[in-house]
């Protein structure tokens, strides 16, 4: 149990210092990634990026 935390923490930390460059990739800007704007704040939803990154990290995967 303890690996999966650690592991899931990592992984967070590595998305949130790859997210600005993602963003001049393009991922985050796909047709289906929803940006809401609410009371002066955005919720930011990124469905396809997700999809698009699941699929790529699988596919890695399987080659590994």
């Amino acid at each position: 149990m303890l690996k999966w935390v650690f592991t899931l923490l990592i992984a967070l930390v590595v998305i949130a210092l790859a997210t600005p460059w993602l963003g001049r990739v393009g991922l985050g800007r796909l047709p289906g990634d929803f940006r809401i704007p609410l009371r002066g704040r955005v919720l930011y939803v990124p469905l396809a990026s997700t999809v698009l990154l699941s699929l790529l990290v699988w596919a890695i995967g399987r080659l590994i």
